[in-house]
C-alpha cells in the first residue's frame, strides 16, 4: 500500500532480544541478587553464548546500565500518573507522594537496589539512563513546590525520611506492612517539622 512506512525488521528483532536479555538480567537478580549477574547464566536464559551478547551490550555494566534506565523510566510513569492525582493540600500531598515512592519501592528489592543502593561497586550510570531519575525528582519537587517547599534540604530530608522507612522494610518484613504503616506519620512529622499550614490553596500546577 502506498504511503505504508516499511518496518524495520532487524531493528525490531535487535531490541526484542535486547529485552529478552534484561528481563533474563532482572530474572538472575531477583532468584541470586543483583551482584550475581554473570554474562554466561544471562546468554544461557536466552539460548545464547555469552560471546553473542557483546553484539547486544558491551559489557556486563551495560546490562547493568540498561537495566537502571528501565528501572527508573517505569517510576517515572509511576510518578508523573501520581503527579496528576495529588491531593491539593500539604499534609495529604506529601502522604500521597510518600506512599507512591514507598510502594513502588517495597515492590521489587532488587529493582529498589539497583535504583538507590550502591549493590554493584563499579558501576554507574549513564547520563541517558540516569535521565529519568533526575525527571522523578524534578516531579517531586514541581508537588512540593505547589505548598512552598522548595529548599533543597528540604527536599534531601524527605527523600532520606522516605528511603529509611523502605530500608527498613525491605531488611525487617520483606513482603510485610510494618514500615509502610508508619509513613503517615513520618509524612506528618515531615510537614510539621516545616511549620506549614496543613490547609491551603496550591499554586497554579505545572505544566504537563
Amino acid at each position: 500500500m502506498l504511503g505504508t512506512p516499511k518496518r524495520d525488521r532487524l531493528t525490531e528483532r535487535r531490541e526484542l532480544t535486547q529485552r529478552e536479555i534484561l528481563d533474563a538480567a532482572w530474572a538472575v537478580a531477583r532468584e541470586k541478587g543483583l551482584a550475581q549477574i554473570t554474562l554466561r547464566e544471562v546468554a544461557d536464559r536466552v539460548g545464547m553464548r555469552a560471546p553473542s551478547l557483546y553484539s547486544h551490550f558491551d559489557s556486563k555494566n551495560a546490562i547493568y546500565d540498561a537495566m537502571f534506565g528501565q528501572a527508573w523510566s517505569e517510576a517515572l510513569a509511576v510518578f508523573d500518573e501520581a503527579r496528576r492525582h495529588a491531593p491539593a493540600d500539604v499534609r495529604s500531598a506529601v502522604r500521597f507522594m510518600a506512599h507512591t515512592f514507598f510502594d513502588f519501592a517495597v515492590s521489587d528489592l532488587p529493582r529498589h537496589q539497583l535504583m538507590n543502593v550502591r549493590m554493584v561497586p563499579d558501576f554507574e550510570p549513564s547520563p541517558q539512563s540516569y535521565a529519568p531519575a533526575i525527571a522523578v525528582l524534578d516531579i517531586a519537587r514541581q508537588v512540593f513546590a505547589r505548598h512552598g517547599i522548595t529548599a533543597e534540604e528540604d527536599l534531601d530530608l524527605y527523600t532520606a525520611l522516605v528511603g529509611g522507612l523502605v530500608d527498613a522494610q525491605h531488611a525487617n518484613d520483606p513482603g510485610g506492612n510494618r514500615w509502610g504503616r508508619l509513613i503517615d506519620r513520618a509524612a506528618d512529622m515531615f510537614v510539621d517539622n516545616l511549620d506549614l499550614p496543613t490547609e491551603g490553596t496550591p499554586t497554579q500546577p505545572t505544566k504537563e
